[in-house]
This record gives C-alpha cells, sequence and structure tokens, in this order.
C-alpha cells in the first residue's frame, strides 16, 4: 500500500508539468508496466484529479483544470517562493488578509523544518515599510469583475472620483489591470471623452449589470506597465522640461525609468526627452547620473540649479568657479 501511494504521488508529479505524457513514458519513468500506469491513472481520478486521456500519435496523458481543488504537489523552492510570498508582501487588496494567513498556517505545517528555517530568517532579519495608507486598497471582488469584463470585452459603468474629489459617472471598454506599488490601475477606452483613459480603481465604484460587448482596439502601448507610470508621472509633474541627451534614444530607455517621460530620435548618438518632476534636484539628478553630456532646453531654472550643483562639486574638490582649472 505504501508503495502504491509512494506511486500514485510520483506519477502527480510528473502530470502536474505542463506538458502531456504517454502511457510507455509513464512507465518508464516508474519503472511498472502501462497497465499499471492505466490502473493508477484512474485512482488519482477517484480522488479528484482531472486527468485527460487522448489518442492517437500525439495522445497521452495531463493534468487539467477540475472542478474542485485537489491537494497539489510543490517542489521545495515552490513551497518556499509561495511561504515568502505570503509573508512579506504588502495587500494592496483589501479582505485577503485571512484567507492569506490560513494558507500560510496550512503551509507552514507541514514544511520540512530545514525549509522552514529558510523562511523564518527571511522574515528575523527584514523589515517591511508602508508604501501607502489603506484607502488605496480595493476589494478582491472589484479585481475580478474588472479582470472578468477585461476577459470577456464588455463595457464596465463606474461612478469615479477624480483626484480633485469631484464625482462623475464613467462607460469604458477595459483593457489591462496594473498593480504598481499599493495601487490598482485600470487602461481603458472612454466612451464618451473618446480616448485612452487611466483609471485608478479604489476611486471607482461600479454599477452593474455590466455594459455591451465591444470590439477589441489595439492597446495605446504595447508595454501597458510602461504606459501607466509615464501617465501618471505626467498627471502630478509640476516642474516640466525637455532635455537633449547626447546619446543613443535606445540607450537612455535602458538608463531612465519609464516614468520619465518619452525618449524621442533625433540622431544616431543623441535623443530629445521630454519629462518633468515635482522638483528640479530630482530631474538634476536623473540626467546627472546618464555619464553623457546633455543640453537642457527647458525651463531656465533647471539651468540656474545645475549652475549651482556644478559650484558645489567644483567647492567639494578644492575648485572655485573663478579659479576652474580645464583638463
Amino acid at each position: 500500500m505504501l508503495e502504491t501511494s509512494a506511486r500514485l504521488l510520483r506519477l502527480l508529479s510528473l502530470l502536474q508539468t505542463s506538458r502531456r505524457w504517454s502511457s510507455t513514458e509513464l512507465a518508464e519513468r516508474l519503472n511498472v508496466t502501462t497497465r499499471t500506469v492505466r490502473n493508477d491513472v484512474e485512482r488519482l481520478r477517484a480522488l479528484g484529479y482531472p486527468v485527460h486521456a487522448t489518442f492517437g500519435t500525439d495522445g497521452g496523458y495531463r493534468l487539467a483544470a477540475g472542478a474542485v481543488l485537489p491537494p497539489l504537489l510543490l517542489d521545495d523552492e515552490d513551497a518556499v517562493a509561495i511561504a515568502i510570498r505570503l509573508r512579506t508582501a504588502t495587500p494592496s487588496v483589501a479582505g485577503i488578509e485571512e484567507s492569506s494567513a490560513r494558507a500560510l498556517a496550512k503551509l507552514e505545517q507541514v514544511l520540512p523544518t530545514r525549509l522552514r528555517n529558510r523562511i523564518n530568517a527571511l522574515q528575523t532579519y527584514s523589515v517591511a515599510v508602508s508604501a501607502g495608507d489603506d484607502n488605496q486598497r480595493v476589494a478582491a471582488t472589484t479585481l475580478s469583475e474588472i479582470a472578468a469584463a477585461c476577459r470577456d470585452r464588455q463595457r464596465l459603468r463606474f461612478d469615479y472620483r477624480s483626484h480633485d474629489a469631484s464625482e462623475s459617472r464613467r462607460e469604458a471598454e477595459p483593457y489591462r489591470l496594473v498593480n504598481w506599488g499599493r495601487r490598482w490601475y485600470l487602461v481603458g477606452w472612454d466612451i464618451q471623452r473618446e480616448d485612452w483613459r487611466t483609471y485608478r480603481v479604489d476611486r471607482m465604484t461600479l454599477r452593474l449589470p455590466h455594459g455591451p460587448r465591444f470590439l477589441a482596439r489595439p492597446l495605446p502601448d504595447p508595454d501597458v506597465g510602461a504606459y501607466v507610470m509615464r501617465g501618471i508621472g505626467r498627471a502630478v509633474w509640476r516642474r516640466r522640461a525637455t532635455i537633449i541627451v547626447h546619446l543613443p534614444a535606445e540607450v537612455v530607455v535602458e538608463r531612465l525609468p519609464p516614468a520619465v517621460g518619452p525618449v524621442e530620435f533625433i540622431g544616431r548618438d543623441r535623443c530629445r526627452v521630454r519629462t518633468g518632476s515635482d522638483n528640479l534636484e530630482q530631474l538634476a539628478v536623473w540626467f546627472g547620473l546618464l555619464g553623457a553630456d546633455f543640453e537642457v532646453i527647458e525651463p531656465p531654472e533647471l539651468l540656474g540649479h545645475l549652475r549651482m550643483l556644478a559650484d558645489r562639486y567644483r567647492r567639494a574638490v578644492g575648485d572655485t568657479p573663478s579659479t576652474t582649472r580645464a583638463d
């Protein structure tokens, strides 16, 4: 009986990989006959595992999705990764703390001591810092409703509270949910404005039922995450700037964060960056770290700040603006 149970666990472990196994391959792996493989597959089915079989030259067995959740087999790295994620993640979805704690307790109860020690070490020697307030959290049901509407290509109707606290009724074609820190954003096509918009999900109040289905449009950017980051940055910038950088555009794209803004090609070794920030100091740091020459087109206040930094650096190495040496 113990031998049969161990073999079933080994068979289940093989079937959980994302491939199709022939009965001959499974028999060789388990060192049994193909008849035993067929009997073991029936035992797994009786336990609730949806093992599907196809016939023909490309046929075989594979584990499919079922109506209920049967027990899962995890290897060491799978178990550690899940436990660490459950312990260290700062939830941005309201109402999942209790279920997460239950899942973690069940997992840790069966973990070998060596794996439990690895996870405990991470918790002991790490510190979590809050990234925002609870007002930015959203309900799991809201996220699932929006995700289902994205999948089914069904319009959403919702009340929306803007950053200035004004309320409006919206209707949009939903396309992608983006999680950035503790905030969730929806990228959608606004029906009234006939343009792409990014909505903060915690400011949305869904109205049911949903609207009619729609034909999908091309996304405004293949990298939806970068698109959201750029849009959020532009919305909150207090200082805007245009800067020519003496580097290829593809190099600048790699070195600057997506939220900095669009990078435009203007030559083999030159590009234009239209960007912004809350303060001039941050802009000076971003472009100073590129390790290349750059020209400030606007604003003139940034030029003044760069001159002040240049003087400060000269004094730091023992020079003054009037005694600067040229190498």
